[in-house]
């Protein structure tokens, strides 16, 4: 079955970088989207990059100003999220996950999801 590993989460300083990894394997669709989401305690998932083999497209929410960059490697399956100045604002638990298809910022759109990376930004 499909599944998705995430890694590289930790504690950084306000200002620091971290680079998250997600792991997919199990599946055999030519074409597909993996999209980073995060939720923070109290608050709702939300979208923060996005990547996907059908186009070739790469999408990012507004709020991160330019901070972060998704990437992928096609021969391992694995797409990474580079995280720069990272803000206390970014702490939350990150998720990737897998649909079918197009990138989108709704998490009802993918239909599997990793176990998260807890990041947390503190000084």
């Amino acid at each position: 079955q499909v599944q998705l590993v995430e890694s590289g989460g930790g504690l950084v300083q306000p200002g620091g970088s971290l680079r998250l990894s997600c792991a997919a394997s199990g599946f055999t669709l030519d074409y597909y989207a993996i999209g980073w989401f995060r939720q923070a305690p109290g608050k709702e998932r939300e979208g923060v990059a996005c990547t996907s083999t059908l186009d070739g497209s790469t999408n990012y929410a507004d709020f991160l100003e330019g901070r972060f960059t998704i990437s992928r490697d096609n021969a391992k399956n694995t797409v990474y999220l580079q995280m720069n100045s990272l803000k206390p604002a970014d702490t939350a638990v990150y998720y990737c996950a897998l649909n079918r298809g197009y990138c989108s910022g709704y998490s009802y759109e993918y239909d599997y999801w990793g176990q998260g990376t807890q990041v947390t930004v503190s000084s």
